[in-house]
């Protein structure tokens, strides 16, 4: 067992009044769940400030379900923002945990958060702040195991360096069964080594310094990691899935925060995993089996939430709320139950395919602000390209009904840059626009007509593993924004607004993304020259990675924008969410055919694959229409 330590909040408390939001860093909020006495300790960390981490529902989930133990206590820590880091640094104050201010160093595991790409640097910069040392082989005895997962851990690869063991997958049962494993080992005094090989023991634990990289004449340019001689460690790593999602908890958050968060409201999962089939859509594979949660379960659930946090707005969350077999049931019920209360239910968007009048009136609850559908593609050849299965029909429909029931705003998102985009179909984004302000003049009256606005949001298409796509590359830098520019110049009306993602930001997201354990040195290199918050605008610079990549030899816009040949072995085959090669690259052919493939809880099984290899299957309360 760890020695006891005290709390260090003292240390942080004189530096309050000196930086931006001082409230990111006090502890004792309502709702604590954290334990003073345990025999175990964790620290779950979210790799960026106390507003963006504190609304994540993996860390919630993960941080009552550990606090729910015999004799573990978990408590959770973020990044503080750069003016506080810099005077701790200064002050020689070492990175605290929230609850207890202890040091995160002093913990038996630290348990980093992988929300996406661009948090890189963020886990460096932790590591340094805690006085860990960055590298996983540089790492003694005294300090803690270091585990990781969330979403984007499906390429570990170019963060494998830096993590002791990398948790696949639902992290419920897993990570309970991790920080046993870890409690006896230590309990048994085994050295750290040993420890970490128990851990590629347990299903679904990938522990990168039990693999060698290998190359060979089948191989990206980027290797891709084998078991070392030896070691036992599985050669494929598979996802863990929570063997009963209704039997979990909807309501994950247990914390009302001091300060205004960037999502401030009470959610709900109401539906994991999504079988639409995009093919550009990393979470459509590794989330699926699709699990539906009761409406009876969800109405209780948010019953009890607002109890106990007071949130005057609540979010049904999911991949895709609008599929939920029961989703106007419980939106029926809920506006039924909340009315005169003052307090809203949303969903964080709509399927065209699947919203109408009722929908439309389910929905707003007495309440119209915007409405937001993804699109995708601006014409129907390109959406049948990425599976998106909806069509400008279903836009009519669904704005029509949007505008007749009394919206004014809505929202489109779209990508560009996806595999075989033409100019046409980026001038189509910009018809779709303008068609739904022509809408709006022939269904909203005239008196209303000025409030009508269209906000077009366009990202750049970014591969990533375990999709169809994975073997595309990304669209060159330069004809990113001269495609941003066409986009700009086609829109009519001046009610539409057109944003659009920085292409410097998604280069980037993109090396990440494709790499392999060649792009840590790349991170550790860009972290000690100064990159840190690499997703905040005001802080990303490209030109510090481009030195970063230059000082190692390494060609940003070769990694981002180079295809792969499929039957390549590519960087991040060893780990797996269940998904057959095979089924990848039936999708990809049918894709250059423009070929779409159907949504398996509507239709016949598509042989993605994951059921079978995993021992799960899609559990819906309904059958769908």
């Amino acid at each position: 067992m760890r020695p006891a330590y005290e709390d260090l909040f003292h240390l942080i408390e004189p530096l309050l009044p000196q930086v931006e939001k001082p409230s990111r860093y006090i502890d004792h909020e309502w709702g604590v769940l954290a334990k003073r006495e345990a025999r175990f300790r964790v620290c779950l960390m979210y790799p960026d400030t106390y507003e963006v981490g504190l609304p994540n529902q993996g860390i919630a989930i993960l941080y009552r379900v550990l606090n729910a133990q015999e004799g573990i206590s978990c408590e959770r820590g973020y990044l503080p923002w750069t003016d506080m880091a810099d005077k701790m640094r200064a002050a020689g104050v070492p990175l605290l945990s929230l609850e207890g201010a202890a040091p995160v160093r002093a913990f038996d595991v630290l348990g980093m958060h992988v929300p996406h790409e661009m948090a890189a640097t963020n886990y460096l910069e932790a590591f340094d702040l805690a006085g860990i040392p960055q590298l996983s082989a540089d790492r003694g005895e005294d300090d803690p195991i270091v585990i990781a997962g969330g979403p984007s851990v499906y390429n570990p690869e170019p963060l494998a360096p830096f993590i002791d063991a990398f948790l696949i997958g639902e992290g419920e049962e897993h990570i309970v069964e991790v920080c046993r494993e870890l409690e006896r080992s230590r309990d048994a005094r085994l050295p750290r080594r040993e420890r970490l090989a128990l851990l590629a023991r347990i299903p679904g634990t990938y522990v990168p310094a039990l693999y060698d990289v290998a190359f060979d004449a089948e191989t990206a340019p980027h290797g891709f990691a084998v078991p070392k001689e030896g070691s036992a460690a599985p050669g494929i790593v598979y996802k863990r899935v929570a063997a009963d999602f209704a039997a979990t908890d909807p309501l994950a958050q247990s914390v009302v925060p001091y300060a205004e968060l960037v999502h401030d409201r009470l959610s709900i999962e109401v539906l994991r995993g999504c079988a639409r089939g995009c093919r550009f859509c990393q979470a459509g594979i590794t989330y699926r089996p699709v699990r539906e949660r009761s409406a009876d379960q969800v109405v209780a659930a948010v019953a009890r939430g607002l109890e106990r946090t007071g949130y005057d707005e609540v979010s049904l969350t999911s991949l895709s709320t609008t599929d939920h077999s029961q989703c106007e049931r419980m939106l029926d019920r809920l506006n039924e139950r909340l009315a005169d209360t003052g307090i809203s239910v949303s969903i964080p968007s709509q399927r065209l395919d699947s919203f109408d009048v009722e929908m439309a009136e389910a929905v707003a609850g007495g309440k119209k602000g915007g409405l937001t559908f993804a699109v995708e593609a601006g014409s129907q050849r390109l959406r049948d390209v990425i599976n998106k299965n909806v069509t400008e029909e279903d836009l009519d429909r669904a704005m029509r009904a949007a505008f007749e029931a009394g919206w004014r705003r809505a929202k489109l998102y779209f990508m560009m840059g996806l595999p075989t985009e033409t100019d046409d179909d980026i001038r189509g984004i910009a018809r779709l626009a303008d068609h739904v302000i022509d809408l709006a003049q022939e269904v909203v009256p005239k008196s209303q007509r000025g409030s009508v606005s269209v906000s077009v949001s366009v990202s750049v298409f970014v591969p990533k593993a375990h999709t169809p796509f994975q073997w595309e590359g990304q669209l060159d830098r330069d004809e990113v924004k001269r495609r941003q520019q066409l986009l700009i110049h086609s829109v009519r009306h001046r009610n539409v607004r057109v944003h659009y993602h920085d292409a410097d930001v998604s280069l980037l997201e993109a090396v990440l993304s494709r790499g392999g354990r060649d792009i840590a040195p790349l991170i550790q290199e860009a972290w000690a020259r100064g990159a840190r918050f690499d997703a905040w605008t005001e802080h990303f610079d490209l030109g510090t990675w481009r030195a970063a990549a230059e000082a190692c030899g390494i060609d940003l816009d070769q990694v981002a924008c180079a295809p792969y040949r499929i039957g390549q072995r590519l960087p991040w085959e060893h780990t797996s969410p269940g998904v057959s090669q095979g089924y990848l690259e039936r999708e990809y052919r049918r894709a250059c055919d423009a070929q779409t493939t159907p949504d398996c809880t509507r239709a016949s099984c598509t042989g993605c694959g994951i059921c079978p290899t995993l021992g799960v299957e899609n559990k819906i309360m309904e059958v769908r229409r």
